[in-house]
């Protein structure tokens, strides 16, 4: 048996010492700009209160203070962006209160947005004739279904849009888009 041992160990030839150094080279700064461009494009998480909820929030992604709706008459509408960013009605109550449901701004048919008509008391599609009674059902078609519904609650002066998840009160059934 022969117990010698090499004096020679193998070790980095050049051409292997400068291809480590060039992917190295390449590697790193790759690696920053595609974390760069991962942080740019995955936004950040929301943060939610209990039940998922999130606060009413301005076209732009600035909070809306419920005292700002509030201070509207009464019976008005306010469109802000709710859950997913979906255009969210808020109703201001005869005694200056938010009601505790509010109507997303999604006709059942094709899903355009549309305007609340205070004259007619509508909420009423331009697009293919669709009319909402003020609470969301259906007046007149093509749409199939009533609009959907959201809880709000006013913690605060924060104005928190939560899915809504119980009995549909307009129909008594079980919510169509849960």
């Amino acid at each position: 048996m022969d117990s010698n041992i090499p004096l020679e160990s193998p070790s980095l030839s050049r051409r292997q010492l400068i291809n480590f150094f060039t992917g190295a080279t390449i590697a790193v700064p790759a690696g920053y700009a595609l974390y760069v461009a991962g942080k740019f494009l995955i936004p950040p998480p929301e943060k939610t209160g209990p039940g998922g909820a999130i606060p009413a929030k301005d076209v732009l992604g600035n909070l809306i203070p419920a005292s700002q709706i509030l201070a509207e008459s009464p019976g008005t509408r306010a469109l802000v962006a709710g859950l997913a960013g979906e255009p969210t009605y808020l109703i201001v109550k005869e005694d200056n209160t938010l009601d505790s449901i509010g109507i997303v701004d999604n006709c059942t048919h094709l899903g355009c947005t549309f305007p609340w008509n205070p004259i007619d008391q509508q909420f009423q599609c331009p697009c293919h004739g669709s009319r909402y009674a003020p609470d969301g059902s259906v007046v007149r078609g093509p749409a199939p279904l009533p609009l959907k519904i959201v809880q709000v609650a006013v913690i605060d002066n924060s104005i928190l849009i939560s899915p809504w998840t119980e009995t549909d009160p307009r129909t008594g059934e079980k919510p169509w888009w849960a």
